[in-house]
């Protein structure tokens, strides 16, 4: 039996370029940390960490500001289509929901499919699951998210990505950036879990696929657990959460796991972030990108990357 532990939480809102002045990191700041508490407390209270992780996916994909759930990108023809995936680490079971639309939190459907015998579905699996789980038709379109699409599309959808963070203010910054939430939990009982969720790039080619239904970009173990964010397609290639989870099961520290695949990422010039966290507690935080949009609880206090210098960095907590 698992003696008891100080539970730990990390999560993340995307990763990009600089916030746009004070006023951008306050802001994002206040959001993440509105979600930490709550998420925490559950925590305190013997949720387990896959409990935990749904609940933090869930305010995450409910908080506009942020692509997923309410809030997500559109796609080139205008339609939203949300990707998420939840693995518990002590099962190791991964699951997850390509592309759906009309729901409300993805990360539901990647509840559900945990116990499946078929655990990731794509476009119209997920909307039969949802329909079969009677979950209610939700439109998730925001005005910021519509008007994105409406300038992208007058310009020829000329940029790669759309915007990481969903306010007018950030507009300027927020250009070609990578938008996914994630959520990284240590239980009481030592139990380690993740989830991940997002709207996708914006603007994309229908059927495009998102890192964030393959372990590439969601991964658990019992050693370690990691959610990534960045461009997508850099995730794969570099299989990034598996990568460093599996560091970590050979022994590798998770600092030293982080280390290692975030400079061979930079050696191959991936564009990203993840966040980490092991069976001893450490917390871990890694990117390439200039800016981590993630906030964590180390069992004493709340604290955030969003200030940490540009560039690539890797960081965290013991």
């Amino acid at each position: 039996m698992k003696s008891v532990v100080l539970p730990k939480l990390i999560i993340h809102g995307g990763a990009g370029s600089s916030l746009h002045g004070k006023g951008g990191v306050e802001s994002v700041r206040r959001s993440l940390y509105n979600i930490i508490e709550p998420v925490y407390s559950i925590l305190l209270a013997g949720a387990s960490a896959s409990e935990a992780v749904v609940y933090g996916c869930q305010l995450l994909e409910d908080d506009p500001r942020f692509n997923a759930g309410t809030g997500s990108v559109l796609q080139s023809d205008g339609q939203i289509r949300m990707s998420a995936s939840l693995m518990d680490g002590t099962s190791q079971s991964f699951s997850g929901v390509i592309n759906v639309s009309r729901v409300k939190n993805p990360i539901d459907l990647a509840l559900f499919l945990q116990t499946s015998p078929d655990r990731v579905l794509s476009d119209f699996g997920s909307a039969e699951l949802a329909r079969e789980l009677q979950i209610p038709s939700y439109n998730g379109l925001t005005d910021l998210r519509l008007q994105e699409w409406i300038q992208e599309r007058q310009e020829n959808f000329t940029k790669a990505m759309a915007g990481v963070v969903a306010e007018p203010e950030l507009a300027e910054a927020s250009n070609a950036r990578r938008g996914t939430i994630g959520v990284v939990v240590l239980d009481a009982h030592g139990n380690l879990a993740t989830g991940t969720s997002t709207g996708g790039k914006g603007f994309e080619r229908i059927g495009r696929v998102s890192d964030s239904a393959m372990p590439a970009g969601n991964y658990a173990t019992k050693y370690a657990a990691v959610s990534c964010t960045g461009i997508g397609e850099d995730i794969i290639d570099e299989c990034l959460a598996p990568r460093i989870v599996v560091r970590v099961g050979d022994g590798m520290s998770l600092q030293d796991a982080m280390q290692r695949s975030f400079a061979e990422a930079q050696e191959n010039k991936r564009d990203f972030g993840a966040i980490a966290l092991d069976a001893s507690g450490a917390i871990a935080w890694g990117k390439t990108s200039d800016v981590l949009l993630a906030a964590y609880h180390d069992g004493v206090r709340l604290g955030d990357t969003l200030e940490i210098a540009l560039g690539t960095e890797v960081g965290g907590l013991i």
